[in-house]
């Protein structure tokens, strides 16, 4: 029981924390970055690798479902050939606990070259992946929450809060209705509750 408490007051301080030093200055740059692409035809694409990845899924999901069209970008993949899906002013969000994924960092040297920009997701402003970023926003994670402190559990969770907040800020500014989010979420228990 004791790894579980410590578990449960590591992940209670850490998302405090987060919401006590979110930095929305940072929040509101990328959701200018994102809506100034959008503008111009731009496009949203979000990628990470390892587990980062899961929660790249999930964003490129939910802000599709909220209005801003974004797809997944396989982090490895995108040097591969996948990085065609990113054309010059798009928007690519990255996502990285450390900051300093080789693959990653590969990538997204790759789609700067190629005229994205890129909205960086690490735990501090000095990792590589910030300071090639054009916003960069950070979780501040210090411990997952477990004695090993390297098995990704707060800073996956600090990283999905982070992103859904920019996500509140950008369906906040296309003042989305229900009317308007059961058009592209017609199915299931939503759907029926919006009277799909």
């Amino acid at each position: 029981m004791i790894m579980i408490e410590k578990f449960e007051q590591t992940i209670k301080n850490e998302i405090n924390e987060l919401f006590d030093t979110m930095d929305y200055q940072a929040l509101n740059e990328a959701e200018s970055l994102v809506l100034a692409s959008e503008s111009e035809g731009g496009r949203v694409h979000v990628t990470g690798i390892g587990k980062p990845s899961y929660v790249s899924g999930y964003i490129a999901s939910l802000l599709s479902s909220t209005g801003t069209p974004a797809y997944f970008l396989d982090g490895t993949e995108a040097v591969h050939g996948s990085s065609g899906q990113v054309r010059v002013g798009d928007v690519v969000i990255a996502i990285s606990n450390s900051g300093e994924t080789v693959e990653l960092l590969y990538t997204i040297r790759t789609l700067k070259a190629n005229g994205a920009k890129i909205i960086g997701v690490s735990r501090n402003h000095n990792s590589s992946l910030s300071q090639l970023s054009d916003v960069s926003l950070c979780t501040c994670t210090k411990e997952e929450g477990d004695d090993l402190n390297k098995p990704p559990r707060a800073s996956i969770i600090k990283q999905t809060l982070l992103l859904q907040t920019l996500s509140i800020l950008l369906q906040k500014e296309r003042k989305l209705k229900s009317e308007d989010y059961v058009v592209w979420h017609p199915g299931g228990a939503i759907g029926e509750s919006l009277g799909a």
